[in-house]
C-alpha cells in the first residue's frame, strides 16, 4: 500500500485518537444532510469513540435522520455479548436512534450465508439500486479495524470472501482468530462504497502489523481502501517507522 493510497493521522493517545475519530464521523454526517449512513465497526478499537458519541458529543448528531450499519458481525443473536451490533447499541445507540434506523446483519437465519443475502438485500433497499455507482457512495463513512493477522471486518487473508466482486455481504463459516464463531462480512467492493474509510488502530502491540499494512503486504486491511477518501488514524504508541509521509 502506497502512502499516496491514504491519509495518515497521528493521535497522541486513545483518548485523543476517539475524539479525533468522532469529528470525523461528525463532519461526515454534516456533509450528508439528507439521509447520513454510518457503517461502524465492532472490536476494542472504537469504543472510546461511542463513549463520546453517547456523552460529550450526543447533541451534535442528528439521530432521527442518521442511518447505522455495520461492516460484520458475529453469528451470535444480538444478546450474545460477543454480538457487534450489540454492543454498539448497548454503548450509544439505544435510546439515541429510532430503532428503524439501525441496520443490524440478522443472526436469526439459518446459516451465515442466509444472514448475508438478507443484509444485501436491505442494503440494495436502503441505496435504492442493485448496482454500487462510483460517484453515488453507499456510506458517508465505514469505521475499520485491522486484526493482528492484517483482517478487516471478517475479511480474513486467503479466504475466498476477499475475491467476491459481485456480492455486497457474504457469509464466513469459519474464523481463524478469536472468537472461534462464524461469521458475515461485507466484501470489499461494499466497504469501497463510501466517501471516506476510516482505520482506527491504537496500542504498541498493533505496531508489528501496521508495519505489514503500510509497506504494501497483500493484506485485507490493505486492499480495503475507500472510492473517496481512506484515513488510518493511528495512536502515536502503535505508529510503525515505515507509516510513510501523512
Amino acid at each position: 500500500m502506497r502512502s499516496a493510497d491514504y491519509h495518515l493521522v497521528v493521535a497522541a493517545d486513545a483518548n485523543a485518537q476517539a475524539r479525533l475519530a468522532a469529528q470525523r464521523l461528525i463532519a461526515r454526517i454534516e456533509l450528508h444532510h439528507d439521509r447520513p449512513a454510518i457503517c461502524l465497526t465492532g472490536g476494542s478499537g472504537p469504543q472510546r469513540m461511542f463513549e463520546l458519541l453517547a456523552g460529550e458529543f450526543e447533541n451534535r448528531i442528528p439521530w432521527q435522520r442518521v442511518h447505522w450499519f455495520i461492516s460484520d458481525e458475529r453469528f451470535v443473536p444480538e444478546s450474545d455479548p460477543l454480538s457487534n451490533i450489540g454492543a454498539a447499541k448497548h454503548a450509544f445507540l439505544n435510546g439515541r436512534a429510532p430503532p428503524q434506523n439501525v441496520h443490524a446483519i440478522p443472526t436469526d437465519t439459518a446459516t451465515p450465508d442466509d444472514a448475508a443475502q438478507r443484509y444485501e438485500a436491505e442494503l440494495k433497499a436502503f441505496y435504492g439500486s442493485d448496482v454500487l455507482a462510483p460517484d453515488r457512495p453507499l456510506f458517508d463513512l465505514v469505521l475499520g479495524g485491522v486484526g493482528p493477522d492484517g483482517h478487516t471486518a471478517s475479511l480474513f487473508p486467503g479466504r475466498p470472501q476477499l475475491q467476491i466482486q459481485d456480492r455486497w455481504a457474504a457469509g464466513v463459516d469459519t474464523a481463524p482468530v478469536e472468537p472461534l464463531v462464524p461469521r458475515v462480512t461485507l466484501t470489499l467492493p461494499a466497504l469501497a462504497s463510501c466517501a471516506e474509510m476510516l482505520f482506527l488502530a491504537h496500542g504498541a502491540a498493533k505496531r508489528s502489523i501496521l508495519s505489514r499494512v503500510f509497506a504494501g503486504e497483500d493484506l485485507p486491511s490493505a486492499r480495503a481502501r475507500s472510492q473517496g477518501e481512506t484515513v488510518w488514524l493511528v495512536t502515536q504508541d502503535a505508529l510503525p517507522e515505515n507509516a510513510g509521509d501523512a
